[in-house]
């Protein structure tokens, strides 16, 4: 018989809605059950595509025994952890503040008034490598909450407390300057990897944000360092494993330092970032590979993440059917040399393998290979690497695929459109930025309400009882204003301005401009998240400077540039210190100091040819942080256009920055070199 999740849209829930636990949603009646029956919370935190995840529910929370004894001395709520990021970073900084470390499955014990008292991850059915089995840990919990219940709530207020006390070093409320971006550039340096490209060690994730950094900084510097650090990278994660060499996109991360073998899930909001990435390399250098990659990974969003309604699903699993009904991770992707020569024929196939690296003995695991590009002098025939290309990726079609999940993000949806608008602007591909235009359209119909409160998520349509967090004002802001700039229509800035208005009245403390990453009326949980640094995707506090910035350069609004530059005060305390995990915040603080240019692009009419070519001159410019307008001299969409008229009947740009503008031109090679394209 179905539990209490039978009646949840997230995906993730639904995954547990027959198990034999008694689960509930995270709600108040979760908690008065745990009141009113005297008895300890479970809190298992997780999302669709975490492999572990998968494990762990199939040992325990499947099984009858395990069940049994939770629903006897437990009330057991289960989180995903991207329906309630608020949720599960409160939880998690308890985990990282106890343990030294973190990761999901994440496993809580709190008192009925939500305080933590006991943590972990994963826990195994039996014990093993020094693990007590999870049987274990919940007998020993039970015992300690009806044997020693005040040693056990004297435990959950101290880490209450202590979390409360965990204040961020916010520093000055001063924008970082050369100094300390200089500072942050030689931070990265030290920890980057020459031979393998990325930084740090095993695993190894997709530094996106960080070279966001790095490629601004190059432009407004020349700094030919920070640029070879950015290709390089790029170049290698491309030729990799991590990199779906069949069908486009990147998985979530590398086990190894050299890219080769990934954990296979693939997250819309990894390749939104990475789509943008490569664009903008592509941009700055012109490199074949950026832009194949860039046009491959927007593909992949639009044809394998893009839902009926218009949206984009979360993520893809890593697992699936190996052909036997055993659910294995990668299995979808990997290839033996057997394999290739079933699908392609003995020679074919033998190229294949030189190709992309297939050995016998393999890379990954029982002799199949993760494939990649190696880096080989051998020429090879284009052509004939197209049709075995093709045909693999039709072969691999009839392999069972991995699940989706279907939900869709607000904050990861606002990522992709401004990746899916900005590489379809410079590419001349109108159907991706269509999408985007798509996207867009369903959050608004959709996730916004009357007052432009975002909801989190939405499935099949439908909208999601959670609440937009910070990262979905921001991130969505930020999508809307790169289709401000592509598509012209400046509906989508007047969309940002409201969004905005939330962040500055609900998220911003008003007396040191600190952002938190729940809104001020939001569900009070024990403790209000506040965290300034990117991890897997921008921070809300970083997004957040981000957009405003943008948006004051289009507006000029001095309270949201005010805003912007005081919540980048935490950047000029971080910045030096942990540059990659900040590096969205660097690449905003780039675009602060290089003015943001503004680009005004008019012209007598929108089809306009000669208008069209500022306009994509002025999207290509590689100025940080840049903003660009188009529209007609008598237009009242965008406030840059005003009293801004034609030159001599015909298009013209004005570029300005920090209260002084250029005189205007019309001569597209003129505007280029202004904008360091």
């Amino acid at each position: 018989m179905p539990n209490r999740l039978a009646h949840e849209t997230s995906p993730y829930l639904l995954q547990h809605a027959d198990n034999p636990v008694d689960w509930w949603p995270w709600s108040d009646g979760a908690f008065a059950e745990a009141r009113e029956r005297n008895v300890p919370v479970l809190l298992s935190v997780g999302y669709s595509s975490c492999h572990w995840c998968h494990v762990m529910a199939h040992e325990s929370f499947e099984d009858r025994a395990t069940a049994d004894y939770l629903n006897g001395h437990f009330v057991s709520v289960k989180v995903d952890r991207e329906e309630r990021p608020d949720v599960d970073a409160v939880y998690m900084e308890a985990v990282q503040a106890a343990t030294g470390h973190g990761g999901w499955p994440m496993t809580v014990f709190l008192t009925p008034d939500a305080e933590p008292f006991y943590f972990g991850t994963y826990f195994p059915p039996e014990p093993r490598h020094g693990m007590p089995s999870f049987l274990q840990v919940l007998q020993g919990v039970h015992q300690a909450w009806e044997e020693r219940r005040d040693e056990v709530t004297d435990v959950a207020g101290k880490i209450v407390r202590d979390l409360a006390g965990r204040e961020i070093s916010y520093g000055d409320a001063k924008v970082p300057g050369e100094q300390e971006l200089a500072q942050a550039l030689l931070g990265l340096t030290r920890e980057y990897d020459p031979q393998r490209g990325g930084f740090g060690g095993a695993p190894k994730f997709p530094p996106s944000m960080v070279i966001e950094f790095l490629l601004r900084h190059h432009a407004r510097t020349g700094a030919e360092g920070a640029l070879q650090m950015a290709r390089d990278t790029c170049e290698r994660m491309a030729r990799g494993g991590i990199y779906d060499q069949l069908g486009g996109g990147f998985a979530r991360y590398s086990v190894d330092r050299d890219w080769v073998v990934p954990h296979f899930e693939k997250m819309l909001y990894d390749n939104a970032l990475l789509c943008r990435v490569y664009a903008h390399l592509w941009r700055a250098t012109g490199s074949e590979l950026a832009r194949r990659v860039a046009l491959e990974t927007a593909d992949f969003m639009v044809r394998e993440l893009r839902t009926p309604e218009g949206g984009f699903a979360s993520a893809l699993d890593a697992d699936s059917d190996d052909g036997t009904g055993r659910h294995v991770e990668g299995a979808y992707y990997v290839w033996t040399p057997a394999q290739l020569r079933e699908v392609l024929g003995e020679d074919d196939a033998e190229l294949a393998a030189r190709y992309f690296g297939v050995t016998e003995e393999g890379t990954f695991e029982e002799g199949a290979s993760v494939l990649q590009l190696p880096q080989r002098d051998e020429v090879f025939d284009a052509a004939r690497i197209d049709g075995v290309r093709t045909r693999l990726l039709a072969a691999r079609a009839e392999r069972p695929a991995p699940g989706r999940d279907d939900k869709v993000v607000a904050a990861w949806n606002g990522l992709a459109i401004a990746a899916l608008a900005e590489t379809g602007a410079y590419f001349d591909r109108p159907d991706l930025t269509e999408a985007a235009v798509a996207a867009g359209d369903l959050l608004v119909r959709l996730h916004l309400d009357d007052h432009a409160r975002i909801a989190r998520t939405s499935k099949d349509g439908h909208v999601g009882a959670n609440a937009g967090v910070l990262e979905d004002y921001a991130d969505v802001a930020e999508g809307f204003l790169a289709l401000a700039s592509v598509t012209g229509e400046g509906v989508w800035l007047e969309f940002a301005g409201l969004l905005l208005d939330h962040v500055l009245a609900r998220f911003t403390d008003p007396e040191s401009g600190a952002l938190y990453d729940t809104a001020a009326d939001a569900e009070r949980l024990i403790r209000r998240p506040q965290d300034p640094t990117d991890n897997a995707v921008p921070s809300g506090w970083s997004a957040a400077a981000g957009a405003l910035l943008s948006y004051a350069a289009h507006t000029g609004s001095a309270p949201h540039r005010t805003a912007a530059e005081r919540a980048l005060g935490v950047v000029k305390a971080l910045g030096p210190r942990v540059p990659r995990f900040i590096g969205w915040g660097l690449a905003v603080a780039e675009a602060v100091l290089d003015g943001p240019r503004e680009i005004a692009v008019v012209g007598p009419a929108p089809d306009d040819e000669a208008t069209r070519t500022l306009h994509r001159t002025a999207l290509l410019g590689t100025a940080p942080g840049a903003v660009v307008a188009v529209g007609t001299p008598d237009g009242d969409e965008f406030p840059l256009l005003a009293e801004r008229p034609l030159v001599r009947n015909g298009p013209a740009a004005y570029v300005c920055r920090n209260f002084t503008c250029d005189a205007p031109t019309t001569d597209p090679d003129r505007l280029r070199a202004a904008l360091g394209g």
